[in-house]
């Protein structure tokens, strides 16, 4: 199934675009979502741990505007929006 992670804030950094496009199996959790993100950053930005820290301390929200758990299931084509801590906390 196909998502679009939205990014904000220091997110911003992974890509040229507001947004990236995931490829996931059926109900993928937000905890799967995590690791495709780390996938796609060792393969794009050389395992530049700096943004590794940023997808492991953040929040994530639903297209609902709510922040949701590392269980949560994304539906298909659902957007999710990665919103990393501000001032590191």
């Amino acid at each position: 199934m196909n998502m679009k992670l939205e990014l904000y804030g220091a997110s911003r950094d992974f890509s040229k675009e507001s947004f990236i496009i995931f490829n996931l199996k059926e109900k993928s959790t937000i905890k799967e979502l995590r690791v495709a993100i780390i996938n796609f950053i060792e393969e794009n930005f050389q395992n530049n741990e700096n943004y590794k820290k940023i997808v492991n301390s953040s929040a994530f929200c639903s297209d609902k505007d709510e922040i949701v758990n590392d269980n949560y299931k994304i539906s298909n084509n659902e957007k999710v929006g990665i919103i990393p801590p501000i001032g590191g906390g």
